[in-house]
């Protein structure tokens, strides 16, 4: 199974703006998920289409299990 740490913020025009990461750690802890968050905001690291990030929204881990129906070679 696939597992994905989304960071999703608000950017200036007030539209989400979510950075993934792929297979984060299993113990991986709301307050490190948060300082890294601050982090983003205060350090201004990302630029989206609607401006810079402004607000943190949220943190959510996203599973995905995937099973092949057919293989064409």
């Amino acid at each position: 199974m696939e597992t994905t740490l989304q960071l999703i913020f608000r950017n200036e025009d007030g539209r989400l703006f979510t950075i993934s990461i792929p297979n984060p750690r299993a113990d991986v802890t709301e307050t490190e998920i948060t300082t890294v968050m601050d982090l983003v905001l205060s350090k201004n690291i990302f630029q989206s289409t609607g401006g810079a990030l402004v607000q943190k929204v949220r943190a959510r881990l996203v599973s995905r299990d995937s099973e092949d129906l057919a293989t064409y070679e």
